[in-house]
């Protein structure tokens, strides 16, 4: 079967996760695919298949002769869909031999994908490309690396000749609000290394990711008559916006870019007795995400000064860490590898960094060092998703290449 035959069904499933929820996995639907991808591997002829109590399908492609006192080498997608927009009742469309024109996704609604926004499609000329009727998003993030994974698996279960070490196949559940790998039994992974396919251009070779951390900021004000403030009353919401603007002023996700590191507020709400405010905060350089946490630091300390102690309260978690780190120099072969199966094909790697994370930069920092590689998806996260199905091929094929490299 080809990936984009398996990508069709798996988008059928909707596994939106759900950050406000305290289960693992975050929503029950993520186990119905689980269920499904867990048969599919056994029917393929897999071994050591399971879903455990947390929803994480884990899976063993066995060696081939010759290579099995190999290290194993894991294969790590994610099940959930972005929260960013719905992934229920997905109804693709395949534009056939793109090309090169603005993709009219949804004539009543007047959705287009224009190339414009999206110049990336313009890689895409005279392919077969695979979109959504602008209503929700595709779903690449993550079923296409799921698709690449499993083809994978059938190609090595249907080719003995093949020289490949055991591969660990594992699945994990929400991975988009941020929990990808917290309930993960490592014991089960028992791997020595490994690589998400979670990323987007079928070239992406990625080893550099930001170090992240989480603040919240609870400012707290007094509420009186407005008719007798005068002296007494102090707004939250004003304490709020004070708050902000001891940050810099450019230090912001819209205002830089590559390795620049930034403060983003991604919620506030407030009113005059309460306010609160929610960043994340993110650098390359590990030593510069210190520093961000020390600035917000002293804005609290500063408005405690001016308004009175316990005026405001922060709190600050630190959220992922730079995979870098882990993987260089250590475990550079990782890197070469990939880059090689690349070239193998034609293709020069593209490494530049991550300006988010990845489930493989935590599981470097739990001893299963982890590059991410790409799907072949574009625009994920929104309407505009779009993945063709020749760049799925190519990635299996850039999988084919890997394997045998370990072997």
């Amino acid at each position: 079967m080809k990936a984009y035959e398996r990508f069709l069904k798996y988008i059928s499933f909707d596994t939106q996760s759900d950050e406000l929820s305290e289960t693992c996995p975050s929503t029950k639907v993520q186990l119905v695919l689980g269920y499904y991808l867990a048969d599919e591997l056994k029917s393929l002829g897999a071994i050591n298949v399971e879903q455990d109590e947390n929803g994480y399908i884990y899976g063993t492609i066995p060696a081939s002769k010759g290579a099995e006192d190999r290290p194993v080498l894991a294969l790590v997608a994610h099940m959930d869909t972005a929260m960013d927009m719905s992934g229920k009742d997905i109804k693709p469309q395949i534009i056939r031999n793109y090309d090169g024109s603005d993709i009219v996704l949804n004539k009543e609604l007047n959705i287009v994908t224009t190339v414009e926004q999206f110049p990336e499609l313009k890689e895409h000329i005279s392919e077969d490309i695979i979109v959504t009727d602008g209503t929700t998003l595709l779903g690449a993030d993550d079923k296409a690396g799921i698709s690449e994974i499993m083809t994978l698996c059938e190609y090595l279960l249907n080719n003995d000749d093949v020289k490949h070490p055991e591969l660990r196949i594992v699945f994990t559940p929400d991975e988009e609000i941020g929990r990808g790998v917290e309930k993960i039994n490592m014991d089960k992974v028992n791997a020595t290394y490994g690589y998400t396919v979670d990323g987007e251009n079928l070239k992406e070779l990625c080893y550099e990711n930001f170090n992240a951390a989480s603040a919240f900021v609870k400012l707290h004000g007094n509420c009186v008559h407005t008719g007798s403030a005068f002296g007494i009353m102090v707004n939250a919401s004003l304490l709020a916006m004070e708050f902000q603007s001891l940050l810099p002023v450019f230090d912001n996700p819209a205002s830089t870019k590559d390795r620049m590191g930034f403060f983003h507020l991604n919620n506030m709400e407030g009113h005059v007795e309460e306010a609160k405010l929610v960043y994340i905060v993110r650098d390359h350089d590990a030593s510069k995400l210190e520093l961000k946490k020390e600035l917000l630091k002293k804005a609290a300390a500063y408005m405690n000064f001016k308004y009175g102690e316990g005026c405001c309260e922060l709190s600050i978690e630190d959220s992922y860490r730079n995979m870098y780190e882990k993987l260089m120099p250590d475990h550079e072969a990782l890197i070469i590898n990939a880059r090689e199966a690349m070239k193998e094909l034609g293709y020069v790697a593209i490494e530049d960094p991550i300006r988010g994370g990845t489930d493989g930069a935590t599981l470097s920092f739990m001893g299963l060092p982890c590059p991410n590689l790409g799907t072949g998806g574009c625009g994920c996260h929104g309407a505009h998703e779009f993945i063709s199905i020749q760049s799925m091929d190519t990635v299996v094929e850039i999988l084919k290449h890997l394997v045998v490299k370990f072997a």
